[in-house]
């Protein structure tokens, strides 16, 4: 690791570099797990993320935002027995996935650092926990991923949605990089780096809707 390198937030390695830089921001790669992160001096404040999220206009009324979120939502449904629980972690300021899944008969909660900080939802274990373009705002994702996997039953399902991080040569490219929001960024490396840390099964549907199942 060089002197201006931080370790990976995702598996503590100190063997990052950097991937990439711009005007903005820097960015590392840790060379266990293959996380892309933006270093924490670049991380917005609090008030500043939550000012963004203020203006998102997803909505469960919103037609195109449900059929954004049925590339999460039908691999998940198809594998659930009836009556499953489960929770969506960041739901946002306008909760539409856990609506979709009470529709077709199953139980929600709702967990999310800004407008639903309910703490004692995460010491819970439910039968599926989604977290649909969440993981890559997480400045801490180490704690937040495993808060996730914690809350998963045995036989259960983690459902993530994210874009998957592009080689370097694309990165200067990648539109979503250039959200201030984002700070984390996975390959198909890094959730198999995590599969094997849960000793989970991982299956992929498309190419940004990973789920872990526990064995």
């Amino acid at each position: 690791m060089s002197d201006n390198c931080s370790p990976c937030p995702l598996c503590n390695a100190v063997h990052t570099s950097q991937f990439y830089k711009d005007k903005k921001r820097e960015y590392l790669r840790c060379a266990t797990c293959q996380l892309i992160f933006v270093p924490p001096a670049w991380h917005l404040s609090p008030a500043d993320e939550k000012a963004i999220y203020d203006n998102h206009q997803n909505s469960p009324n919103d037609p195109r935002y449900r059929l954004f979120l049925s590339r999460l939502f039908d691999p998940v449904l198809q594998q659930l027995l009836p009556g499953s629980r489960g929770l969506d972690f960041g739901s946002g300021p306008g909760p539409t996935l856990s609506v979709m899944f009470t529709e077709h008969g199953h139980h929600m909660t709702i967990y999310d650092i800004f407008y639903a900080p309910e703490p004692h939802v995460l010491s819970q274990q439910y039968d599926f926990v989604t977290a649909t373009e969440v993981v890559e705002h997480l400045c801490h994702p180490a704690r937040d991923l495993n808060r996730m996997w914690e809350c998963v039953k045995p036989g259960g399902l983690l459902a993530i949605m994210t874009k998957p991080a592009p080689a370097v040569a694309e990165f200067a490219a990648w539109h979503y990089k250039n959200d201030p929001t984002h700070v984390s960024y996975y390959s198909p490396a890094t959730f198999r780096w995590l599969a094997e840390t849960w000793h989970a099964e991982l299956t992929c549907h498309g190419d940004d809707v990973t789920l872990f199942q526990r064995q």
